[in-house]
């Protein structure tokens, strides 16, 4: 082991918090329990800013190039780390050396590159090719930029096509594909309506999708009476 990378788990063990730890890791039954420190978010957040400020560009890129980590939260710390990156292709290098060693929601879902957002006729070429990775988390991940990205002045039903195509028994890419349409629904009701209306989702992510919208305060009353009605049984 480097002595960058001794340094970063002794200090994240100094964070150790063994009741989040605990709490924290019931929520993520893909991950071993031995993997997780127990480290809060806001916390492991300011460690990331420290990090940065206070490490060379040589211990950044070690830390950066030793993957698999070893650590739940050294993946959270990898997570962070990207966010930062100011420059596109940089950071799109350095989500493609990432995301396939991504093995549970929690650290996928947190990751959101501000730099991604500015270059959005790029990044939905670069969202087209994760859409058809093999790992679970990569294709999570398309979702989400989908999500948080084009849900607003970029929409397009090209986007919501690309997350209704995708056919997968993985109930974290299901959860996903349920999450986008209700929030579409939020956002874009009458395009995206249609989606339920003509069945283009597998029954499960379907129902789950009208669950979570009539669950959701962005959804009138009368959207959510009407959505329960679509409900899908089999």
């Amino acid at each position: 082991m480097s002595e960058i990378i001794r340094k970063i788990q002794k200090e994240l063990f100094e964070m150790q918090d063994l009741k989040y730890r605990d709490f924290h890791s019931k929520l993520m039954p893909t991950v071993d329990k031995a993997k997780v420190i127990g480290v809060r978010i806001p916390q492991l957040r300011k460690y990331a800013s420290s990090f940065l400020k206070l490490s060379s560009r040589e211990e950044i890129e070690e830390f950066m190039q030793t993957l698999p980590h070893k650590y739940y939260e050294e993946d959270n710390l990898h997570g962070f780390i990207i966010e930062r990156i100011k420059d596109y292709e940089e950071c799109i290098d350095a989500l493609n050396a990432f995301l396939p060693y991504i093995d549970n929601w929690a650290t996928c879902d947190m990751m959101n590159p501000k730099v991604l957002k500015k270059e959005p006729e790029r990044l939905l070429g670069q969202i087209k090719v994760w859409m058809k990775a093999k790992e679970t988390y990569v294709v999570r991940f398309a979702m989400g930029c989908l999500m948080n990205y084009y849900l607003e002045e970029n929409f397009t039903t090209e986007c919501a096509d690309l997350v209704a195509e995708v056919q997968s028994d993985e109930y974290y890419i299901q959860m996903m594909q349920a999450w986008y349409f209700a929030t579409a629904l939020a956002k874009q009701y009458d395009a995206v309506l249609p989606y339920l209306l003509e069945h283009k989702l597998s029954m499960w992510v379907h129902n789950k999708t009208i669950q979570k919208a009539v669950e959701s305060y962005r959804i009138t009353t009368e959207q959510k009476e009407y959505l329960k009605t679509l409900k899908r049984k089999g």
